[in-house]
């Protein structure tokens, strides 16, 4: 299982938490006893992926470590509508407290699962390794990535600090894609890789001859990346060659047919469509259970 950087996430639901509380619940607190007990019952109405069950535990045990979380699925097992997917005991004014941010970072979380799912289902057969960009929402960029992998994708770089990564606007500052590619090799250690990203045949050349470690093929057709991997592989096969681009759920099949070695998707995390994931209380009357 692909782990998180759980402290780090916990400050960032801590944060989070204090958004959405801030001073208090006024609504539950005036209206529920305080020690009223009750049992959340998590539940899908939806079909899909699950993601984010440990975050969901993470809220709840941050707002009241009496809590008690108990997950009924496993992380990135496929559900359907109805499935109850976790239950939570304790504390009603606690549950309440938690519910708004653990729902919201699962059904987020299932969203990109289900929709890397999908997109990993439209390969198979094929040998070639689909992964994530950047563009995630601010904050969530570690949950996010996260999902992606229960989904059954991979991940690309996680900032601008892991890799080298040269694009369009970088070329230009510096002067062209043979200068850009030196400028970095004479500054970065030697554990990094340097990727470089071509739009048409020209770019490809010059971008061979100054051998990095990593080409993207950018919004070209299949046909036009078909030609580049044959001229890549003919000439530095030990390049790794990655599509980018407008890539859909009708087209990664045909761009992976080309014989890519990764093809890198900005819509697995940031036009995804959220799961649908509800809590309803349970109650319980009196006290301490």
């Amino acid at each position: 299982m692909y782990e998180l950087q759980m402290d780090l996430v916990r400050k960032n639901l801590k944060l989070w938490l204090e958004e959405d509380i801030g001073m208090g619940d006024v609504t539950t607190m005036s209206t529920i006893p305080a020690d009223r007990q009750s049992k959340g019952i998590i539940h899908l109405k939806d079909n899909g992926i699950i993601a984010g069950l440990q975050i969901a535990e993470a809220v709840f045990n941050i707002v009241d470590d009496q809590l008690r979380f108990e997950p009924k699925v496993q992380e990135g097992q496929a559900v359907s509508y109805g499935t109850v997917l976790a239950e939570v005991s304790g504390s009603t004014r606690s549950i309440l407290l938690g519910e708004r941010l653990a729902l919201n970072l699962m059904q987020r979380m299932s969203g990109i699962a289900t929709r890397t799912r999908q997109f990993v289902d439209a390969l198979q057969g094929l040998p070639v390794r689909l992964v994530d960009t950047r563009k995630t929402t601010p904050g969530h960029r570690l949950l996010e990535k996260y999902a992606v992998r229960i989904g059954g994708g991979y991940n690309h770089r996680f900032g601008l600090y892991d890799a080298v990564m040269i694009k369009d606007n970088h070329i230009k500052g510096a002067g062209g894609i043979a200068e850009a590619i030196a400028a970095a090799r004479s500054q970065i250690p030697h554990t990094m890789k340097i990727e470089v990203e071509v739009e048409n045949k020209e770019q490809l050349e010059e971008a061979l001859n100054a051998n990095p470690d990593i080409i993207m093929l950018d919004n070209m057709t299949p046909e036009q990346m078909r030609e580049a991997v044959v001229r890549m592989k003919s000439q530095a096969p030990h390049i790794l060659v990655e599509a980018s681009g407008s890539v859909t759920l009708e087209s990664i099949y045909a761009i992976a047919a080309t014989g890519v070695d990764v093809i890198s998707v900005g819509r697995l995390t940031y036009s995804v469509q959220a799961l649908d994931i509800s809590l309803d209380l349970n109650e319980r009357k009196g006290g301490t259970s």
